[in-house]
């Protein structure tokens, strides 16, 4: 038994089920497609009849029945038989016509227009129709026939012997292949029509949009011009309401009128008699309401003032104390230790030295920061190598937290160091270091240089000028601030006054650091003079006197060195007697003496031991000030301030509620360079340190 395979109108079907694309019908010179067949066929309910195939599926067997037999035996009887079998399905079922196009005969009905559907509802509907479709009468099973493929154009198909099952399958083929184009040219036609659809839909809802906004604005105006009509009427109603009071009053005036002609006479005999008293009344309660509507204005605006002025007190003193407060945060988050690096220029008739010795690399912002970084370069000549090669230079890189070239002027240096000096009103302990060999410029960048230039000023006179100007700008808040001045020098472990003139100059007795009484935390200095500071004159009058009385002598190094550490401190007192509120800290600016190390191939003279007892003791001290702030960073229990008569009396200025900026010095020469790698380790390892949180000596 052959296998029954699906015929062409059980295949369409199944390929043009799929609504959703759309379907063009009555389209003019093209026939009845099987897609708009379909269509007709879910529109007017009509029954798709599902006819046997007689073709045999792949893979199977042909095996002849005994008719078939019978068949091959008669040709004849066979062609006939397959012919009658296929007029008779062609009757009772109508194939669907090619997908070729072909024009239209007179008299062809064509499809009725079917109203657009949507894939899913038109999906929806093949479905319910195939549901309920009954099943045609099968047809019975018939011998295979030659089934004639469709033809192009109209050509009648040219008829195939049942045997021949190959070509009848490729007839098919080719009949599914056209179908499928057909269905794919419908899918783009389809497309395109969806594409259309959603601009129209989209141009219906902007142009819906549109009306509804006119349909506000006409509902809008509408109400306005009900609205204006309302009040016209009202405003009609009124003037009649007005028109029916002026001609009442136009009554009365008459009536008035004619009593006013009968009291006129009247009215003059009186009217001369009252005129000037009414005239003199009228002036004295005019300035009597004058004066005191005055008075009463005068006391609301000092009552407003008062308060005025008691509100801008409370709320300076909050932003006084959120000032103090952030200023000193930005402080501490900078460091309690900080690290300059300076180096001086180049002196007249100093040799120039190489351009690769010293080098400023740029800050982390790129060559816009100021530089925080300086690489050293060295070449040691005793380091030869065997084959008589120099040796290689070797680079020193060194960090900080800021680095001045020798181009930097004193006020770029002291502009960094401001809001630190600013720190010692707000009451934080404050001491600034000169730290260096002898001839790198300590001195210069502690006092300035000579004749009185300002470009040329030292920290400490611009300290003393910023604290005096800032103190008076904080005058205006309630606080009074007095300063109070000394200088003193430490040479060779002894405490020198260099403030003291005249008579008591070299006289007075030995200066020793004492408490300034019982259970006193500050120091001071006896047999040494604390002169009251207001203004910058005073201060270099000071000054002026302390350089004349410095301990300094001739060394290798430079002509005039320093050979005693010299401390200026200034007492700094604040009051604030409105709340009640007091302050204190010192500001302590230091220039420490010459860090050079020991020769030990030096001829010891006369004169050279002295030098000697001078650099042993100054490099003593620098050994404590090194090791105190090492024990300050390490938190331990016991710190060596007594170890030397520097740190004894800086020792307030040292501790974990001060802040510390140490100023290393460096000469730019290249014969100076091993005292020059030396500063800059001390100093690098003072950088490293951490004393921890200041704190604020208020009362």
């Amino acid at each position: 038994m052959v296998p029954e395979a699906k015929s062409p109108l059980m295949i369409f079907p199944v390929l043009s089920c799929s609504c959703r694309f759309g379907v063009l019908e009555g389209d003019k010179g093209i026939g009845r497609s099987p897609l708009l067949e379909v269509r007709g066929n879910v529109e007017l309910k009509r029954p798709l009849v599902k006819a046997p195939s007689r073709l045999p599926l792949p893979g199977t067997r042909f095996k002849r029945r005994p008719d078939q037999m019978e068949d091959a035996l008669e040709p004849e009887k066979k062609r006939t038989r397959g012919l009658d079998t296929v007029t008779k399905m062609a009757t009772s079922h109508p194939r669907a016509p090619a997908l070729t196009a072909r024009p239209q005969t007179q008299g062809q009905t064509t499809a009725p227009k079917v109203p657009k559907k949507t894939g899913p509802r038109c999906s929806t509907a093949i479905a319910t129709v195939l549901k309920n479709q009954k099943p045609g009468p099968a047809v019975p099973a018939q011998k295979p026939a030659a089934a004639a493929p469709p033809l192009l154009g109209g050509k009648k198909p040219t008829k195939r012997p049942a045997w021949d099952l190959k070509g009848q399958l490729c007839d098919l083929n080719a009949q599914l292949q056209c179908f499928r184009e057909r269905t794919q040219t419908l899918n783009q036609e389809n497309q395109q029509l969806q594409d259309q659809l959603q601009e129209a839909q989209q141009q219906a809802r902007a142009l819906g949009a549109e009306c509804r906004t006119l349909e506000g604005e006409l509902a809008r105006v509408q109400a306005q011009a009900e609205q204006s009509q309302q009040e016209l009427g009202n405003l009609r109603a009124h003037v009649l309401e007005l028109e029916e009071q002026l001609g009442t009053q136009e009554g009365l005036v008459q009536e008035l009128q004619k009593e006013q002609l009968g009291l006129q006479e009247e009215r003059r005999g009186l009217a001369t008699r009252l005129e000037e008293q009414e005239r003199r009344l009228q002036a004295s309660e005019a300035a009597l309401s004058g004066s005191q509507a005055e008075v009463a204005s005068l006391r609301q605006e000092a009552a407003a003032q008062a308060a005025a002025l008691v509100e801008q007190g409370e709320r300076l003193h909050g932003l006084e104390m959120e000032r103090r407060r952030l200023h000193n945060q930005l402080q501490e988050l900078k460091g309690n230790i900080r690290v300059f690096c300076r180096v001086r220029p180049v002196l007249a008739g100093e040799p120039t030295p190489s351009p690769g010795f010293l080098l400023f690399p740029s800050g982390p912002g790129g060559p816009s920061d100021p530089p925080t970084r300086l690489s050293v370069s060295r070449s040691d000549d005793r380091r030869g190598t065997l084959s008589g090669a120099p040796a290689p230079t070797t680079r020193h890189d060194f960090s900080f937290d800021r680095v001045f070239p020798p181009g930097s002027g004193q006020d770029q240096v002291f502009e960094e160091i401001a809001m630190l000096v600013q720190s010692a009103l707000d009451g934080y302990p404050v001491c600034i270091f000169a730290y260096g060999q002898t001839g790198s410029g300590k001195t210069f960048t502690m006092e300035g240089g000579p004749g009185g230039d300002p470009q040329v000023e030292g920290l400490i006179p611009r300290a003393l000028r910023h604290l005096f100007s800032v103190a008076q700008e904080l005058g205006g808040q309630g606080w009074t601030y007095s300063f109070v001045a000394s200088y003193v020098e430490i040479y060779n472990e002894t405490v020198r006054d260099l403030l003291a003139t005249g008579t008591r100059k070299g006289q007075g007795g030995e200066c020793e650091i004492r408490r300034a009484g019982p259970g006193s935390e500050e120091l001071t200095v006896t047999n040494a003079r604390y002169v009251p500071v207001s203004c910058e004159k005073e201060v270099e009058a000071l000054l002026h006197v302390a350089r004349q009385n410095r301990a300094v002598a001739r060394t290798s190094q430079n002509e005039r060195s320093s050979r005693s550490h010299s401390v200026f401190q200034l007492q700094i007192s604040g009051e604030h007697a409105g709340r009640g509120l007091q302050c204190g800290a010192p500001l302590s600016l230091v220039d420490l003496a010459g860090s050079e190390r020991l020769d030990p191939g030096l001829a010891l003279g006369p004169g050279e031991r002295e030098r000697l007892r001078e650099t042993q003791a100054i490099n003593s001290s620098l050994s404590t000030l090194g090791l105190v702030i090492m024990a300050l960073s390490n938190k331990e229990s016991h710190v060596p301030y007594r170890n030397s008569k520097l740190t004894y009396l800086l020792q307030n200025s040292l501790g974990g509620s001060a802040k510390m900026l140490m100023f290393v010095n460096i000469s730019p020469l290249e014969e100076n360079v091993s005292e020059s790698l030396n500063s800059l380790r001390f100093a690098s390892k003072v950088n490293q340190c951490v004393i921890g949180t200041a704190q604020a000596n208020r009362k």
